[in-house]
């Protein structure tokens, strides 16, 4: 039995100012456990984002993707420790952003942090890989076109910006949407609304990828359909500590975000799939792994709120909006390759708005605080106006930054966002890493290059890596 915390409550500090020395004392190991578990199986899925995104694109760029979904850990590692959990989740603060009171993590340790069950460290870590997992589902928009570099430099740049602010609002108690309330369980305005929109402003800059076409887009099928499976694996499997988790204790209202997980995920998968066969009379793999993704972001604000029941619409609604919005890049001209928007951003503002619709204090109050009538089922009309709000917040604040700081950097010598035309033809794993993701491409390179140049070879055999 864990006691009480003693330390000040004031001041975030190391936890030692009531001089007990030893802090464990203070927490329940089996809580502790939990969340470290869900850290790690959040942290899975951002290869799984990778491997996701390079099974839809080209092979000349499968392997970019999965190093920039990598590199998004380490970059947004070292962002949350040198400034960005200070920014997000400092005790101090306006209802607009957080302080640098734990600046380089500095007193960070055992005092509390989001929940009486979590020592600041703990949920310093947790949180963290919700910070990297985000630029990483919306880096997938340099797909073909975009250079690293930049790419890198955005990363850290965009979650200073455009990340800790959403999430500040909407999940640290001085947040103006936390005291709204706008109901966000685990991330759909901060993780999934800001990345798909972010997505769609980068798509937007970076300008359309040579040969598209306005109505059928580029006339290419994912190169590697293994690899949408794997990543949606990676996913969905992860999904449960990045839901689950996010009840910040081990608790039953835990268990039931990961039951309605699972549930949403299974009925996103089929209706999608269903909604595909009608035109092709075929049972596509991709449908089913892109509504799965779907049903997964729909229930993501609303898994600690929500009966299975409700599970159930928000997974077939998700599924259905997110496929039709896949037709939206046409309508408005942008080259989305990956669909992020339509996945992630519809899927975050499909999920938003129905929490407000199915939301119950039942389910909430399974972690055993007491909560107010959240949704229309429970006769709160209100509320659907403050998820709108919510909604509205992350994406104008998204777009319109991200249009900004992508706007700035491209006039920025050597941070030019675009590869160049033959850099394109080759491929950005040619151009941008000089490795490939299949080795026969490497080997053919190699048996060429021994009468012609890397570039004249890599040039001749670009027709392998499409």
């Amino acid at each position: 039995m864990s006691l009480a915390y003693n330390g000040t409550a004031d001041k975030a500090d190391d936890g030692y100012s009531s001089g007990v020395a030893d802090l464990n004392v203070f927490y329940d190991t089996g809580h502790m456990t939990f969340l470290t578990v869900c850290a790690v199986l959040v942290l899975l899925m951002i290869p799984g984002v990778g491997f996701f995104y390079s099974g839809l694109a080209r092979r000349k760029s499968a392997l970019s993707l999965i190093l920039l979904s990598m590199v998004s850990v380490a970059v947004i590692s070292f962002q949350w420790f040198f400034w960005g959990y200070s920014l997000t989740f400092s005790r101090t603060g306006n209802s607009f952003l957080g302080d640098l009171t734990q600046f380089g993590l500095m007193e960070t340790v055992g005092q509390p942090n989001g929940s009486s069950a979590l020592p600041d460290i703990l949920f310093c870590l947790y949180q963290g890989m919700f910070a990297a997992i985000t630029p990483a589902l919306a880096i997938g928009a340099v797909a073909d076109r975009g250079r690293m570099l930049p790419a890198i430099v955005f990363m850290f740049l965009w979650s200073t910006i455009v990340y800790d602010p959403i999430a500040y609002w909407t999940w640290n108690a001085n947040g103006w949407l936390f005291n709204l309330p706008s109901y966000d369980f685990a991330g759909g305005g901060p993780v999934h609304i800001s990345s798909g929109t972010c997505a769609l402003a980068y798509s937007l800059m970076l300008g359309k990828r040579t040969g598209y076409s306005r109505n059928n887009g580029l006339p290419y099928r994912p190169h590697n359909v293994t690899h949408v499976v794997l990543g949606t694996v990676f996913l969905w499997v992860g999904w449960f500590g990045f839901n689950g988790g996010s009840a910040l204790s081990m608790n039953i209202r835990a268990v039931m975000a990961c039951y309605v997980t699972n549930l949403a995920a299974s009925c996103g998968g089929l209706a999608w799939m269903l909604l595909d066969y009608r035109l092709e009379k075929k049972w596509s793999t991709v449908a089913f792994c892109s509504g799965a993704i779907s049903g997964l972001v729909a229930i993501t604000p609303a898994a600690g709120f929500v009966k299975p029941w409700g599970a159930v619409i928000i997974g077939i609604c998700g599924g259905v909006c997110c496929n039709f919005a896949t037709k939206l890049k046409f309508l408005i001209g942008v080259d989305d390759g990956l669909d992020i928007f339509a996945v992630h951003g519809i899927g975050g503002m499909v999920g938003n708005i129905l929490t407000g619709i199915f939301g119950t204090s039942t389910i909430a109050s399974l972690d055993g605080a007491e909560y107010a009538p959240i949704g229309w089922v429970e006769h709160n009309w209100v509320q659907l106006g403050y998820q709108l709000a919510g909604t509205c917040a992350a994406f104008g604040w998204s777009f319109v930054l991200t249009c900004i700081l992508l706007f700035l950097m491209n006039l920025v010598p050597g941070l030019s966002l675009r590869v160049t035309a033959e850099e394109e033809e080759l491929g950005l794993d040619d151009c941008q890493l000089g490795e490939f993701a299949y080795d026969y491409v490497e080997i053919t390179r190699s048996l060429d290059g021994a009468t012609h140049s890397s570039s004249e070879a890599s040039a001749r055999n670009s027709h392998e890596k499409v």
